[in-house]
């Protein structure tokens, strides 16, 4: 006998306007389980049920594979982690928008020349090809671009340092009209995109990174209309400018990430001018200790950063390699830490660093969400050991 307040499975697709085959895959790949199953293997289904299936189907509609949906949780408390999603998808649907756009400039471009000439040009005809291949590679990138997001957002919601860390490095910079600057590893221009009224006229900024993603990410932030910003895609080891270009080379939070940190050291003294600037952040030994210790107190297999990036170039031993390149390197420490309430930006600061976690944290994640709740109740305190070695040519 039914009980109250539970649907068939019958019931439960009709009222989704879904195939009753649909239900029964969902419930198969653990995407979607039934709350009730009877002795005889009945299942029936919930109010909670639909809104869960509700989520999955528009989710399935924005283009999430069903592996996408099973890892993902969507509780309506669970927003921030929805969020970073979602904007994984936007992007990734406004990549879309560009692709086809030139797809389709360049089948009218081959069109005309067959038209005009009576002939096919093949390389062009290759061209059109390599766009129509483009997508596969987008989503790693943007994934990158989410994890990034997702750490700036714990910092901007909770830092008691009332100068952010952006607007903090901008005011460090100094920048002058008619300054060239380049940042190398820029990111989404995050360091722009708050501080861009502050900014002189008569200045040209390029910014750079090694993903084509994360350089779009900043276009689009920024604006293509803003003739002072330039963008271009380069590995830092082998920077594309003549000797003496620039008055300022920015490097934030990326020489512990370079694979040969003497090479790009080396080529950021060329392309700088005499007397010019090169200020590179970095970190300390003790920078969110508490985040690795809470982890590791849930599941002591979990390392959240297979290297410690700050050995390779952090507040302890970044200004021996700096002097090797310029003539002086002076350390200025942002002053600063977190006091956190809410466990869910948390979780998605831990979700997105890049060590083991989801191995361990996707299967139990219920149970390490209200772990980490527990633990955020009455707040919870980390330490911030960040800042900048500004270095002189």
């Amino acid at each position: 006998m039914k009980k109250p307040g539970y649907y068939s499975s019958g019931e439960f697709a009709r009222m989704a306007h879904i195939t009753l085959r649909t239900v029964r895959y969902y419930d198969k790949n653990n995407i979607l389980k039934p709350s009730l199953v009877t002795e005889s293997g009945a299942r029936f289904y919930t109010d909670n049920d639909f809104a869960r299936l509700q989520q999955i189907l528009l989710l399935k509609f924005l283009g999430f594979s069903l592996d996408d949906i099973r890892e993902m949780t969507t509780d309506d408390s669970d927003y921030h982690f929805m969020l970073n999603s979602l904007n994984i998808q936007l992007k990734l649907v406004q990549d879309r928008i560009e692709q086809m756009q030139l797809v389709e400039k360049a089948i009218r471009d081959t069109s005309q020349a067959i038209q005009e000439e009576h002939s096919i040009d093949w390389s062009q005809m290759l061209n059109l090809i390599h766009l129509t291949g483009m997508e596969k590679s987008l989503k790693n990138q943007y994934q990158d671009a989410s994890n990034i997001s997702a750490r700036i957002n714990l910092h901007s919601l909770y830092s008691k340092n009332p100068q952010g860390w952006f607007p903090w490095i901008y005011e460090q910079c100094r920048i002058l009209p008619g300054m060239e600057i380049l940042e190398i590893g820029c990111g989404d221009g995050a360091l722009w995109t708050g501080n861009r009224p502050s900014l002189p006229e008569e200045i040209h900024i390029t910014l750079s990174d090694l993903s084509e993603g994360m350089l779009r990410d900043a276009r689009r932030s920024i604006g293509s209309a803003d003739s002072r910003f330039s963008f271009q895609v380069f590995d830092c080891h082998q920077i594309p400018f003549e000797s003496e270009t620039f008055d300022l080379v920015i490097a934030n939070h990326v020489l512990f990430y370079c694979q040969d940190i003497p090479r790009v050291c080396q080529e950021v003294s060329r392309v700088l001018r005499p007397g010019g600037c090169f200020l590179c952040s970095t970190y300390g030994s003790h920078h969110m200790k508490e985040v690795s210790q809470l982890v590791q107190e849930f599941d002591d297999r979990i390392v959240l950063s297979a290297d410690k990036l700050y050995e390779r170039f952090g507040l302890e031993n970044g200004r021996q390699i700096l002097l090797s390149y310029f003539s002086q390197a002076e350390w200025k420490l942002y002053e600063d830490s977190l006091l956190v309430p809410d466990s869910e930006p948390l979780i998605s600061y831990i979700l997105s660093c890049h060590g083991n976690q989801n191995q361990y944290l996707l299967d139990s994640y219920q149970e390490f969400r209200s772990f980490v709740k527990r633990k955020t109740a009455n707040g919870f305190s980390i330490t911030k050991e960040a800042g900048i070695f500004l270095c002189r040519k």
